[in-house]
């Protein structure tokens, strides 16, 4: 796991070095343990190492290929690379490192990007071609790992992280569209991002830049065409355990020790049992904890780490730490925060960092096998509107959870439905806060909605496990590299290997959508294999009292107070709101306002402490 960054002039330009190292270290939390560069003429390559397979200095990146055609830098892992090695050896390739990025560079040589479906791994990298003049951007199936480019003045910037561009003097503009998106649905979907002058390569996707500036972007990776190529599966859940199993054993190749970010549910607590049965020993959990006992999961994540016999940690992120955390996070961020967990994990990362280098993580169960309460009022969406009929009454206004569905149901159409499912304010909410405001207009999502509706036509709830996994969970994905890579920990994810995420988008409804509480596939095939306390308990998700925060800590309250006259109110979709009394009413009591409240004060919190480090 690293940092990876470049400078490609396509003007001839020579790279400067001081641009080149600067935007390097500017991501040293990535990668601690070493750094390197390669600069020729107008290419510059930086790279900052975090060792986990083969420590020593043979891992070393930049890494150059024998013939010294090839250059790579690369963060993340391949868990497959050993299964090249046979392969390799037969056609008289000789590797001098044990590390993933030789063998990737090698296959590289061997097939070009005909490699990439081969691979099992997280991965974002550049390949410099010495002879063609070119240089290829690659990324992952899913978008485990980050990979932001911006094309400006001629010259094409790279990094793993936008903060590296900005280094390089990219300027820090917030985009108008974006901005409207962050308020509508939270986040940036596709390949723009927050900012003006840079953007995203999508995952699944290549891109390859010659010197003369020709540029072209492919998709490599295909999940509506894998969904329909996909063999039948005669046995679901005998084919989801093994597969599960196999994922999560890949998962553990390491030259250094790994953990389980252990929440008490069951995603996680599924693939801690997992490693118990496949026979791991001394792993250690890291848990976040609660004092407000609809929040906490503690007990749940002790009781199963004592059960199986390995070493439980546990942290509580509170007052003065949660205050300073969520400073920290939104640095490493880039963006205001909009999970609103993102300085717990932050925090329980930094507690596994004295401890292990990997976590295993839970991530991708939820959106692959329909976990979230919010895919149910998809089931029969003309449902909805009889909700509405009632809306008046006491006690759905009176109930938080009934009022959101309420407000939810006033969306009028299945194509919004899915495109606000994931939101906790809809359109009606925005117009009636913000005052009147046109819905911001991301082709990328209709283009994943409309591909959702090919591939399911009478589901709408697939259609939004589709939507998410190609949006939703990219949010999800950059929220856990950026806190944990904040603590210079790797966080993999064997929910998200590519065998189950095409297999599962084959099954019927029914191994998803069933019960209570949805993932009907894993909880059945693991309820032999976990405590009943856990296969029943209703699920939490890793949530966090707001309104409590805000009002029960000195530095928080301040900040409120900050927040009231904040520089935030001057920007043009803001104006109308007034920031004291918006405050007034928190301070109140008016709970219902948080919904509304925190992506303004997350943004607040931003603009102050991360936008005016690069203006």
């Amino acid at each position: 796991m690293c940092g990876i960054n470049g400078i490609f002039h396509l003007n001839n330009k020579s790279a400067d070095k001081n641009q080149l190292v600067k935007m390097r270290d500017v991501l040293e939390h990535r990668g601690p343990d070493d750094a390197g560069v390669f600069i020729e003429n107008n290419i510059g390559l930086g790279h900052r190492r975090l060792s986990i397979i083969d420590t020593s200095s043979a891992g070393h990146q930049p890494f150059y290929s024998e013939n010294g055609r090839y250059i790579i830098v690369f963060n993340g892992e391949i868990y497959n690379y050993k299964d090249f090695y046979p392969e390799l050896e037969n056609k008289g390739l000789k590797l001098k490192s044990g590390s993933d990025t030789e063998v990737l560079l090698k296959l590289y040589e061997l097939y070009g990007l005909e490699m990439l479906p081969r691979l099992n791994g997280m991965f974002a990298f550049a390949i410099w071609d010495k002879i063609e003049k070119k240089l290829v951007l690659a990324r992952d199936r899913m978008g485990v790992k980050p990979l932001y480019y911006s094309l400006y003045h001629n010259t094409l910037y790279f990094a793993s992280e936008q903060k590296a561009l900005f280094a390089a003097g990219i300027p820090i503009q917030i985009s108008e569209s974006g901005l409207e998106e962050y308020f509508f649905n939270r986040f940036v979907a596709g390949e723009n991002t927050l900012y003006n002058y840079v953007n995203k390569l999508l995952p699944g996707h290549h891109m390859t830049i010659h010197e003369n500036g020709n540029t072209k972007t492919i998709k490599w990776w295909n999940l509506k065409e894998e969904i329909q190529n996909h063999s039948h599966i005669l046995n679901p859940k005998k084919w989801f355990e093994e597969t599960f199993f196999e994922s999560v054993r890949l998962r553990m190749v390491s030259d250094v020790p790994v953990g389980v970010l252990l929440s008490g549910g069951l995603d996680s607590c599924s693939i801690l049992s997992s490693l118990y049965h496949q026979d791991y020993k001394n792993i250690q959990t890291f848990n976040i904890g609660f004092s407000e006992q609809q929040h906490n999961e503690s007990h749940l994540a002790k009781n199963i780490t004592d059960q199986f016999n390995y070493e439980f940690n546990s942290i509580k992120v509170e007052g003065d730490s949660l205050f300073d955390n969520l400073l920290e996070s939104t640095y490493f961020q880039d963006e205001p925060l909009m999970h609103l967990n993102e300085p717990h994990l932050l925090s329980v990362s930094k507690l596994a960092s004295s401890k292990v280098k990997v976590l295993l993580s839970g991530e991708g169960a939820d959106e692959l096998m329909g976990g979230y309460v919010r895919y149910k009022a998809l089931k029969n969406p003309s449902l909805l509107k009889i909700i509405g009929q009632v809306s008046n009454l006491e006690y759905f206004n009176n109930n938080p959870r009934y009022d959101k569905l309420i407000r939810y149901s006033k969306i009028n159409n299945k194509t919004e439905l899915i495109l606000f499912n994931s939101t906790s304010i809809y359109p009606n909410d925005i117009n009636s806060f913000y005052g009147p405001r046109i819905k911001p207009l991301n082709e990328y999502r209709y283009q994943i909605i409309k591909e959702a509706q090919e591939l399911y036509p009478n589901s709408t709830q697939r259609q939004a496990l589709y939507f998410d996994q190609h949006t939703y969970i990219c949010s999800l994905l950059d929220r856990n590299d950026r806190c944990t890579m904040g603590a210079s920990i790797e966080c993999r994810e064997p929910f998200l290997d590519q065998r189950l995420i095409a297999g599962l988008g084959t099954l019927d409804d029914k191994w998803l959508f069933s019960g209570k509480k949805g993932k009907y596939i894993l909880k059945s095939s693991m309820e032999d294999k976990l405590p009943q306390e856990i296969i029943n308990f209703r699920k939490i998700g890793l949530s966090a009292p707001w309104h409590s925060y805000l009002l029960s800590n000195n530095k928080f309250r301040d900040e409120l107070q900050n927040f009231a006259k904040s520089e935030i109110f001057n920007m043009p979709f803001l104006e109308n709101l007034n920031g004291k009394k918006i405050v007034e009413q928190i301070e109140k009591g008016d709970k219902k306002i948080i919904p509304y409240i925190l992506p303004l004060f997350m943004l607040h919190i931003w603009q102050k402490n991360y936008f005016e480090k690069f203006v």
